[in-house]
């Protein structure tokens, strides 16, 4: 009973933080506002008075928490060079190109693993549990820890890998155009990923590392071969596979990226055939749930009222 109680005021107290920290939050922006207004009708003042430094948000602090974390787990070597390589693919794989996500991810799991055991031995102990369900709960907790971010990860990255495939064949239409108008190579990539870092960010993100490879690098093989391991879809390995073949024998790399847009595009519309063809198995079951049992009431309902009526 006193845990039931404890649960209802929890439930009651929640809503009433979270409502409060709304309207506070929402008179914090209105007070910001009007006095950026009220500066605005005050040039000589806001000319004197030194706009204040923006105090630095919870997710930047909680980051900065993780990635020293990070930071302290590599510098004492529990990562091993293999395991450190292969985090390191995952995390490009899944987009996260930045300097600190390596400390960032290894932070985070870290902090999971020693965190949410506690958290839950401390929540079954709270509901007065048996000795034996906090060793379970607490080791299903230490098991979820250790296993969420690469789960996490590995969501991530298949996510990326979708939008690069879906957004590879705008990129080849683009690039046929600038290998059209007489650029080189190295100077379409970027020009690609370029224009196309708001509308398409994954594959600007693929091809601008790739363009930074091939101004480093004196082969120019190097990169493109980078560009398909690092991506990890099909498409991408075949656009290395066309700008290297172009590249050796010669053939015109306009009409090779032709082709394999034309390609592309017409895999692209099979997918989504396949997709539409799975349309009517996909709409059979909530056919069979929601559908049908109202027809039958709708056509059976009066003849069992009737029935009803007949035997009373």
């Amino acid at each position: 009973m006193p845990n039931m109680i404890a649960l209802g005021v929890g439930f009651f107290i929640l809503p009433l933080v979270v409502g409060g920290g709304m309207v506070f939050s929402g008179l914090h922006t209105s007070r910001k506002f009007a006095a950026r207004v009220a500066a605005l009708h005050r040039p000589t003042l806001s000319k004197i008075v030194a706009p204040a430094t923006p105090a630095e948000s919870i997710r930047t602090v909680v980051l900065r928490m993780v990635s020293s974390v990070g930071d302290a787990v590599l510098r004492l070597g529990l990562l091993t060079g293999a395991s450190k390589n292969e985090v390191e693919a995952s995390l490009r794989g899944a987009g996260y190109t930045h300097q600190g996500a390596l400390r960032q991810f290894v932070g985070a799991k870290i902090l999971l693993l020693l965190l949410l055991p506690i958290g839950m031995w401390f929540l079954a102990d709270l509901m007065s549990a048996a000795f034996s369900t906090h060793i379970i709960a607490t080791a299903g907790a230490a098991i979820g820890g250790m296993l969420a971010p690469d789960s996490f990860i590995r969501k991530l990255r298949e996510r990326h890998m979708k939008k690069i495939d879906d957004e590879l064949p705008d990129a080849l239409d683009m690039m046929v155009i600038c290998a059209g108008a007489g650029l080189g190579l190295g100077t379409t990539i970027v020009r690609v990923a370029r224009e196309l870092q708001i509308t398409h960010p994954a594959v600007a993100v693929e091809l601008a590392q790739t363009a930074n490879e091939m101004q480093m690098m004196t082969d120019g093989k190097t990169p493109l071969l980078n560009l398909g391991e690092r991506c990890g879809v099909d498409s991408a390995r075949r656009l290395a596979t066309t700008l290297l073949q172009s590249a050796q024998y010669g053939t015109p790399l306009t009409e090779a990226l032709r082709g394999l847009a034309g390609e592309l595009r017409a895999e692209m519309i099979t997918r989504f055939e396949a997709k539409a063809a799975r349309m009517p198995v996909l709409l059979t079951l909530p056919m069979v749930a929601f559908i049908l049992p109202s027809v039958f009431l709708v056509i059976g309902g009066p003849a069992v009222i009737q029935v009803m009526h007949a035997l009373n």
